[in-house]
């Protein structure tokens, strides 16, 4: 079969070849030469740490799921089902992912939210792009949850085949791991980072000779490399086929993840990674579990163990359980990254996001993030008890996710490549079949604990619809009736307000007129400090801003500054930093002298009737009362700051 096979590798990566450039040129020049490159390399082994602990994870718990579905382990079933799990990962994971989807990348970084951003969606209204790459991105959190727990509670189910005295501790253990697994996290994790790659590259391996070692017991298992025998059993395997889809997807959860690390390793290591090992030893290991199967192995119990002799079972278990723990680990840190876009973007509050390292921006801890999501996983991990019964939660938000993202590679055809719409719609058109049959199929599953992480997904696109709207009509509320500088200079005068000495800082959205702040604090304090400085932040739709592109200032009246500060939405802005920076572009200032004035808003409804509906102001104002401190999110220091308190209606 494999003769047959090597052919069209020229062929597919001529294909692949021709879509669409990338955008990150340099990426492309080290990709053309991966082996002669001793960097990418060392990235490529820090991919499998980070990158495919989920993907990688998924044949301890991917067949036996698959067979527990089909009802029967007949040659036909062993050899379609296998057959379905390798073109899977060929069609989703080797050409929608690593073929198209990080091809198209913002600056470098990828993922769902940096896809929507990439669109353009802060500059035009795009509800239909937003509803799909934020529904996209809540479901994250649901995989983010599940992920966990189905992953420790398959590993540690080795026991039940290696010591099965000790099956009743497997629950009990789990919950231990993963309470030790989320109290881990503040501490972070660039030390222990840095072995993730070579035990993921143990692991791959020994799935791989595990594989190997399982094929060798019934080598007609390799025919199953032809993609016949997928399409026969789902054309003749009755409506049960249609249903075994849910099962076989599991095999492609964290597929994503190849897109969405993109930032953090480049798109060459992410694809040496998987075209050198991750994938052959996916194949093989699938392989090998249908190999014993056919050889007449029990099907009871978890099929991963039963392909190693039961003198290496224990060793196993613990090998896997640390994989499943370094593939929990990744999802939680993409939970952590996600969130701090989602903010920089202004869909999700503040949530307080600590720098746990020096050593990389992508180590980081959200505390609100973590504990909620611990929560979730050990009710999970307890109310479902078994792997076999989170599966049915586990594929709808994945799949869902892979939908999403197909939606928006079709518009990124279309309006980033300039594809015409008929090879927009012949190649997006393939994913979308291939992704809502994948959707359709789990979604049969939906009140077998299908509803769970679309139960999950909702509240967080609730939370991010009603944090945005609030933002909004705030903005909004601020900016009316905007008073131009040089008038309320001259108002100044004529009022008599005091100008006393030092410089005084205002945050503001609004450009070239009064920041709404600093007419309050004149209303209510009567003076004015002698200079001024109106700052700006925005947010750009790339991950990134260069230094270059970061100031934009200007004296638009005698002792009065105007000064915008672009940032990424990757960044986290930085006031001392910021001013020390414009201390060198002109303006006179001393950072250790500056004051600091900040709002803090108090919600009220609008007495007109024309603010947004009561119970979106009302959940909107409890978030903004219990979300981190801009104070703390700009790192101002507390002794420089003044707090301001005013009522806004909306």
């Amino acid at each position: 079969m494999w003769y047959r096979l090597t052919p069209l590798s020229p062929f597919i990566a001529r294909l692949l070849g021709s879509f669409g450039e990338r955008t990150a040129p340099a990426m492309t020049e080290v990709s053309a030469n991966p082996l002669k490159k001793p960097a990418l390399l060392w990235a490529s082994v820090g991919a499998l740490g980070v990158v495919f602990g989920d993907i990688g994870t998924s044949p301890l718990y991917t067949f036996k799921t698959v067979l527990d579905m089909t009802g029967g382990n007949t040659p036909q079933t062993i050899f379609g089902v296998i057959s379905l799990l390798i073109w899977t990962l060929i069609i989703i994971t080797s050409i929608k992912y690593a073929g198209f989807a990080m091809r198209i990348d913002n600056d470098g970084e990828g993922g769902i939210l940096a896809l929507m951003a990439l669109l353009g969606v802060k500059n035009r209204r795009r509800p239909a792009i937003v509803a799909a790459g934020l529904f996209g991105a809540a479901l994250i959190y649901g995989d983010g949850a599940i992920t966990p727990a189905i992953s420790v509670l398959s590993a540690l189910e080795g026991l039940n085949i290696a010591a099965p005295s000790l099956q009743h501790y497997v629950l009990p253990l789990t919950v231990v791991i993963l309470l030790a697994l989320f109290a881990f996290q503040p501490v972070g994790t660039a030390r222990i980072g840095r072995a993730f790659g070579p035990i993921m590259a143990l692991w791959f391996i020994t799935m791989a000779v595990l594989g190997l070692w399982g094929i060798a017991k019934h080598p007609g298992i390799l025919w199953a490399l032809n993609p016949y025998y997928a399409l026969h059993y789902l054309l003749y395997g009755g409506s049960g086929a249609f249903l075994v889809l849910g099962g076989v997807f599991l095999c492609v959860t964290g597929a994503e993840a190849l897109y969405a690390d993109m930032g953090h390793f480049g798109a060459g290591p992410i694809k040496l990674s998987w075209s050198t090992l991750v994938f052959p030893s996916l194949v093989l290991n699938y392989a090998g579990q249908g190999a014993i199967v056919l050889a007449g192995a029990p099907t009871q119990g978890n099929i991963f163990y039963r392909l190693c002799p039961a003198s290496l079972t224990l060793p196993l278990i613990v090998l896997s359980t640390i994989a499943t723990i370094i593939a929990s680990q990744s999802i939680i840190t993409g939970a952590f990254s996600m969130t701090r876009q989602a903010i920089q973007l202004g869909w999700m509050p503040r949530f307080r996001v600590s720098q746990t390292s020096e050593e990389g921006y992508g180590q980081i801890y959200v505390g609100a993030v973590n504990w909620m999501l611990m929560l979730v996983t050990i009710g999970l991990a307890l109310g479902f008890r078994k792997s076999d019964n989170l599966a049915g939660a586990y594929g709808i938000a994945v799949s869902a996710t892979m939908l999403m993202t197909t939606v928006l590679l079709f518009i990124a055809m279309r309006e980033i490549w300039k594809w015409n719409m008929l090879a927009s719609v012949m190649v997006a058109g393939v994913f979308f079949i291939v992704d809502s049959s994948f959707f359709a199929s789990n979604m049969m599953k939906l009140f077998d604990g299908g509803y769970v992480p679309l139960l999950l997904a909702a509240l967080v696109y609730l939370v991010m619809y009603i944090w945005h709207r609030g933002i909004v009509a705030l903005a909004a509320r601020s900016g009316e009736d905007p008073l131009p500088v040089d008038v309320f200079l001259d108002e100044l005068g004529a009022s008599g307000i005091v100008r006393v000495p030092g410089t005084a800082v205002f945050l503001t959205k609004t450009k070239a007129t009064t920041p709404p702040v600093m007419q309050w604090y004149v209303k209510h304090s009567k003076s004015l400090q002698k200079r001024v400085l109106a700052v700006t932040l925005e947010i750009a739709s790339t991950p990134w801003v260069s230094a270059k592109n970061r100031l934009a200032l200007s004296e638009i009246a005698p002792n009065f500054w105007s000064i915008t500060a672009n940032y990424g939405f990757m960044e986290r802005p930085d006031m001392p930093a910021l001013m020390a920076q414009i201390a060198t572009h002109g303006c006179p200032i001393q950072p250790h002298e500056l004051t600091y004035f900040v709002g803090m808003e108090k919600i009220v409804p609008r007495e007109d009737g024309r603010g947004i509906p009561r119970w979106i102001r009302a959940v909107f104002a409890m978030m903004l009362r219990n979300s981190a401190r801009v104070t703390d999110y700009l790192r101002i220091p507390a002794y420089q700051v003044v707090d301001i308190g005013r009522q806004i209606s909306i």
